[in-house]
């Protein structure tokens, strides 16, 4: 896997993917397999030869809130001080069902119980022992139980373990929209692998063009016509505000503040929406390659 496996100095177990450990797609991959939380698969596959993008990243999970939400999405904000230096980071995977405190959580009604957990972080270091000691306590497991893998955004692991969000950004988009998350029975979701770049801004802008403007969604819900129809035609990036550049110069135009984002823009480019309850399946949106081609290249 081309992974470095060492342990802290609290007895933690630390899973270099990619800052001093080359990895590669297939950590990548696994990585994206463990943020959700081994409910889900991720695949790598190829679609249109002709395409300038044609290698696909496809997650499919028949629990997409649970798996998405509940594990993959990266919702537990931590912090700690490395040398003298802020560690600022969102964490993702199994572990957040155990020990953070998003209200996230209360709304999806669910908890886990466990003697050891796992997180994962999209960081170009390791995390340090107050991080570390704050997870633990959060968890009330110890030191010793815990598990951290983390990659950056530039590396191959942290591009492919992103473009893998695909799914989850339709349905955190759902959520943002006040779907009813209890009708959302089945997904499946797909997006370009983008070339890794050694800048994080870029790699960064790379990730979110794979999804915001080349990731494709199909969620089946248990819902409706109407219902079906109206999350089909909003949940789409293209009804962002913000909808139309490369996310790296969206992100130079507010100045690298990410909350001044429209938050509406973190969605696939194209959705398909199937109700079980009628049969009929409604489309919205569309795969923007003029875009993609912008960023990758």
């Amino acid at each position: 896997m081309r992974v470095d496996v060492t342990q802290g100095s609290l007895g933690e177990c630390l899973i270099d993917c990619g800052v001093r450990a080359l990895g590669g797609l297939e950590a990548g991959r696994r990585i994206a397999e463990i943020c959700l939380g081994g409910l889900g698969r991720v695949s790598l596959e190829t679609t249109d030869p002709d395409s300038s993008w044609p290698f696909m990243v496809t997650v499919h999970t028949a629990q997409p809130v649970l798996a998405c939400l509940g594990s993959q999405y990266a919702g537990w904000s931590l912090s700690g001080e490395d040398n003298g230096k802020k560690y600022n980071v969102l964490g993702s995977g199994p572990a957040r069902a155990i020990g953070s405190s998003e209200k996230l959580f209360d709304e999806l009604n669910y908890r886990d119980k466990a003697d050891s957990a796992v997180l994962v972080l999209e960081a170009d270091r390791p995390p340090p022992k107050a991080l570390v000691e704050q997870v633990a306590k959060a968890c009330k497991l110890k030191a010793d139980r815990l598990t951290f893998i983390y990659a950056p955004t530039s590396s191959l692991a942290g591009t492919v373990q992103i473009a893998a969000r695909c799914l989850e950004v339709a349905l955190h988009k759902a959520h943002e929209l006040h779907f009813p998350l209890d009708h959302i029975v089945d997904g499946i979701a797909t997006a370009p692998l983008p070339p890794p770049a050694p800048d994080f801004i870029a790699a960064m802008g790379r990730t979110n063009d794979a999804i915001i403007y080349g990731g494709r969604a199909q969620l089946f819900v248990s819902s409706g016509s109407k219902e079906s129809k109206a999350l089909a035609e909003n949940l789409p990036s293209l009804k962002s505000k913000d909808y139309g550049k490369p996310f790296a110069d969206i992100f130079a135009a507010v100045k690298g503040d990410f909350y001044a984002i429209d938050r509406m823009l973190f969605s696939p480019a194209m959705v398909t929406v199937t109700s079980l309850k009628t049969g009929e399946s409604f489309q919205g949106g569309r795969i923007d390659t003029a875009v993609l081609s912008r960023s990758f290249t």
